[in-house]
C-alpha cells in the first residue's frame, strides 16, 4: 500500500509560492504543487479566475466567521472537501459516519456487536 504513495513524484508534493491578493491586500500563499492544481480545477468548476476564487473564499469565511485564521490549511482542507465531493462523498460526513459506526461498535452492549455485522 505505502508504494501507491511512496512514487508520488517529488514536483507533486513541492512547495510553490504564489502571490495573492486577499481583502484588497497583497500577500503570498505557501502550498504543494497538487493542492494548487486542485484549486485552479475548483476555480474552474465556479467560472472563476484562481485569484477571484481565492478572493471570494476568503471573504466568504471572513463574513461567516469573523477570521480566517490559517488560510493555507484551509485551502487543503477545501481541496479535501472537494475530493470527497467528487466522490460523492463530503470527507466530513465521511469521518463522521466512521466516528458514529466506531463509537457504537465500542460502545454497544456485549454480545450487540457483532449481531449489527
Amino acid at each position: 500500500m505505502c508504494r501507491i504513495f511512496a512514487e508520488i513524484p517529488p514536483h507533486a508534493y513541492e512547495y510553490e509560492t504564489r502571490s495573492v491578493r486577499l481583502g484588497g491586500h497583497a500577500t503570498s500563499v505557501r502550498l504543494e504543487t497538487t493542492f494548487w492544481h486542485v484549486l485552479e480545477e475548483i476555480a474552474s468548476d465556479q467560472n472563476l479566475t484562481l485569484g477571484r476564487f481565492l478572493s471570494t473564499l476568503h471573504d466568504e469565511v471572513l463574513a461567516f466567521r469573523g477570521d480566517v485564521g490559517n488560510f493555507a490549511s484551509l485551502l487543503r482542507c477545501a481541496c479535501l472537501a472537494h475530493a470527497g465531493e467528487v466522490r460523492k462523498a463530503p470527507v466530513a460526513d465521511t469521518l463522521a459516519d466512521r466516528a458514529e459506526r466506531r463509537s457504537a461498535t465500542l460502545f454497544a452492549p456485549l454480545g450487540s456487536a457483532h449481531s449489527a455485522q
